[in-house]
């Protein structure tokens, strides 16, 4: 499967709780597309949210984000990765 980075432009402000309940809303149905969320991280200043995940594709990213509510404003394939 592959990996895709998700960014949410919106979210001004969100809460370190908003994040885990946003997350927790993608990982209660993410099994219906085959993704998995695996990571999420905010900057509540500049309202900037990304999302790593492993899906079949973007589309199907796309899907469960906004079934859960939050719609992603920008979604990367990535297609290399280090550790």
């Amino acid at each position: 499967m592959a990996k895709f980075m998700d960014v949410h432009h919106s979210m001004k402000g969100i809460t370190e709780e908003q994040l885990r309940e946003a997350h927790n809303a993608d990982l209660a149905i993410e099994g219906d597309e085959k993704v998995h969320f695996e990571r999420a991280w905010a900057d509540p200043e500049s309202g900037l949210v990304y999302c790593l995940s492993e899906a079949p594709s973007a589309e199907a990213v796309q899907r469960i984000h906004e079934r859960a509510g939050h719609k992603a404003d920008e979604i990367h394939p990535v297609p290399l990765t280090v550790q």
